[in-house]
């Protein structure tokens, strides 16, 4: 089973407001309010602070960038913006698709890595995930840091990796 087509930029003939305003669309219908779930709990989309009148959740799926204010659009993320709901619908069946957990500061994550090249990260909550983010993994170095990652998380939960 392979993941849903590309939504490229360029079947909006460069119209980005149009582009924008479809990518929102499916962002609402198939996340925040499409009743994804993963492990039998529901995911959630954070909201606040809303941004242009989009939730936040939006834009970390779209856009790329360390500081919040200064973050620009990813034309790779953009395109996959249908992959988040597949990988983590998906996630336990499909052979392709590794799963493992993190903590960052003190939040535990699970991470959804499908084929090394494209990860989704939820965040764990009392009773339900929080889609965090998901976003292409193309860097050499930063395969590296997961796979070592995912990897170690293996060695140590043999059961669950």
């Amino acid at each position: 089973m392979n993941p849903p087509d590309l939504l490229p930029f360029a079947a909006y003939g460069g119209d980005w407001a149009a582009y924008e305003a479809e990518l929102y669309r499916i962002f609402m219908a198939d996340l925040a309010k499409g009743g994804v779930q993963f492990g039998g709990l529901r995911v959630a989309c954070r909201r606040n602070p809303e941004t242009a009148g989009k939730w936040a959740s939006f834009w970390h799926l779209v856009q790329e960038g360390r500081v919040e204010d200064d973050r620009l659009p990813d034309l790779r993320r953009c395109e996959r913006i249908r992959w988040v709901r597949w990988v983590i619908a998906n996630a336990v069946e499909h052979a392709e698709i590794d799963i493992w957990q993190n903590t960052r500061k003190t939040e535990v994550n699970t991470l959804l890595w499908f084929r090394e090249e494209y990860l989704v990260v939820l965040g764990q909550r009392q009773g339900y995930w929080l889609l965090r983010t998901a976003y292409c993994t193309e860097e050499d170095l930063r395969i590296f840091k997961l796979r070592k990652e995912r990897d170690g998380f293996r060695r140590a939960n043999p059961k669950k990796g």
